[in-house]
């Protein structure tokens, strides 16, 4: 750390990986300093809280984070069962956090990381100087922090991807805002529930969250006629598509999988396959999609885009941050995340060294340590921060130690692959080296009939 040992570690985000984050600190004899931007802790997973989680509650307690917990008097859930996000945050992560007491600090967003006195240009004693934290509270009022060291578990469920296949918005995009949403939908809300009912609703991506939104549509379009759902991605369906089905270590995670590709083959979704959008166009009162190649998906009321989420990097500008050019994360971290060359959801499990950066004392962690890569545990943020607390403490031997593994199998085919599948992929021999199983007939609306193996990865 930065001279000053008496300075605080700042953690941005009490999210859980920063709270873990926290607990990991506290017990390493340093102290925390969390600042969260909403009114509670987990603000952001309070966003999704009607969405149930993949990994059961004995995947989601931090062990540092138990053992400040177990002097309240709390009582750790059920290990097997599986929470929401409402669940997670109410009791888990507010409990964790009341815990840690003023060290947590509500209503205050980071709006700059520098080093002190010290632009991103100067070299002169910059690494003897603390960190300086600018930060915004809820009534207006700046403030400026000292650190020793900066820990971001900010996330990026702020700032989600845009449906424009390049990257930007589509053409159009801005325009009709009011019939695009970036969420899964939460059907129990009686408004959201009448956004959707009966309407032809576009979901666009090829993830975890566009499986739950294509199994949610499909629960509605059971009880609301004319309720129909047109999944668009943008590159083909293969065996892989649907993540690892029942050879998944994360038994939920397969079955997500599993329940989208049932949303199409019982025709409550369609699938429209090299779908690269470019603009949304109204026709009447009704919206279309335009692809790049000139398809044109018609006759739409509601949009939904989960195409991922983006690292928000705009406070970290005056910091020497090493960075891939390509996922927006860690240089080192990368290459074991990248979805161009990562078919399946594994993960080898990483620390310090994977995180750290040419300006020492900061560390990305969660899932903005992932950039714009897809699949993250919260046992591999668990992991991240108990090795950073440890570098940050002086332990080094324990910081290089890996005391975590992952589940095998997942969401296969990488966003960075691109439109059609290959010949090796299309057989079931592209991820794990899985036999595939026989081929199921899956609806396509554009080009040839595409066939997908049932099965998956490993």
């Amino acid at each position: 750390m930065s001279e000053g040992s008496d300075l605080p570690v700042l953690v941005i985000g009490a999210g859980p990986i920063g709270l873990a984050a926290a607990a990991h600190l506290t017990e390493r004899g340093l102290t925390p300093l969390v600042l969260e931007a909403g009114p509670a802790a987990a603000s952001a997973v309070r966003e999704w809280g009607h969405v149930r989680l993949f990994s059961t509650w004995a995947e989601l307690v931090d062990p540092a984070a138990e053992k400040i917990l177990a002097p309240t008097g709390w009582s750790r859930p059920a290990p097997g069962t599986y929470p929401t996000g409402a669940d997670w945050a109410e009791l888990y992560l507010q409990p964790l956090a009341d815990a840690l007491g003023d060290k947590v600090r509500y209503n205050t967003t980071v709006t700059g990381v520098a080093r002190a006195g010290r632009d991103r240009v100067v070299d002169s004693g910059r690494e003897t100087q603390p960190f300086t934290v600018h930060v915004t509270h809820a009534d207006g009022r700046e403030e400026r922090i000292t650190a020793a060291a900066v820990i971001d578990a900010s996330g990026t469920w702020s700032t989600p991807s845009p449906l424009g296949a390049d990257g930007l918005p589509a053409i159009g995009e801005k325009a009709h805002a009011a019939r695009i949403s970036y969420r899964v939908p939460d059907l129990k809300a009686p408004a959201v529930r009448a956004r959707y009912a009966g309407k032809r609703i576009a979901v666009v991506g090829s993830g975890a969250s566009a499986f739950t939104a294509l199994a949610t549509l499909a629960d509605l379009a059971k009880q609301e006629q004319r309720t129909h759902t047109v999944w668009v991605l943008r590159r083909g369906i293969t065996g892989s598509t649907f993540g690892g089905g029942s050879a998944d270590q994360l038994p939920a995670r397969g079955a997500l999988g599993l329940a989208a590709k049932a949303a199409v083959e019982n025709g409550y979704a369609s699938a429209l396959t090299g779908f690269r959008i470019t603009a949304i166009e109204q026709v009447g009162n009704k919206l279309a999609l335009v692809s790049e190649d000139g398809h044109r998906a018609e006759d739409l009321d509601e949009i939904i885009v989960l195409t991922g989420l983006r690292p928000d990097l705009s406070f970290l500008g005056e910091l020497r941050l090493g960075l891939d050019e390509r996922l927006q994360a860690p240089a080192a971290l990368a290459p074991l995340i990248d979805p161009n060359q990562h078919s399946c959801g594994t993960v080898y499990p990483h620390g310090v060294n994977e995180l750290s950066h040419p300006e020492q004392g900061v560390h990305l962690v969660g899932m903005k340590s992932y950039g714009r890569a897809p699949t993250f545990l919260a046992m591999t943020g668990y992991e991240q921060v108990r090795s950073v607390a440890a570098h940050l403490a002086g332990d080094h031997e324990a910081a290089a130690r890996v005391e975590l593994t992952l589940p095998e199998t997942g969401v296969c085919g990488g966003a960075g692959l691109f439109d059609q599948p290959t010949a090796q992929q299309d057989a079931g021999g592209g991820c794990c080296a899985a036999p595939a199983a026989a081929p199921v007939p899956v609806a396509i609306s554009i080009g040839a009939p595409v066939e997908a193996p049932a099965g998956g990865c490993c």
